[in-house]
């Protein structure tokens, strides 16, 4: 899932991540170097789904102009957690 907009510097990852704890998804977030929030995410499709919609607004602050996601492989990521940025 990739956020665009005024998403970073308000919460979102970790705003991101106590609605994904909410839902049972797995996975993280983290900031990307072109401003977005880059999220992988692992869980029910159905829960999967709201957490997108959850995205297209984000925390108190956000202001999101777009949302895009494709589904990936699975990972079998255990815990959602919050990145720095993306890996070198």
């Amino acid at each position: 899932i990739k956020i665009m907009g005024h998403v970073q510097g308000v919460a979102f990852r970790l705003s991101a991540q106590m609605e994904a704890d909410r839902l049972g998804i797995v996975g993280f977030a983290m900031n990307g170097e072109d401003g977005s929030v880059c999220i992988e995410a692992e869980g029910e499709q159905s829960h999967l789904d709201e957490f997108i919609e959850w995205c297209q607004d984000g925390p108190p602050g956000a202001q999101v102009n777009r949302v895009t996601s494709s589904p990936g492989e699975l990972k079998g990521y255990t815990v959602f957690e919050i990145r720095r940025s993306a890996p070198s």
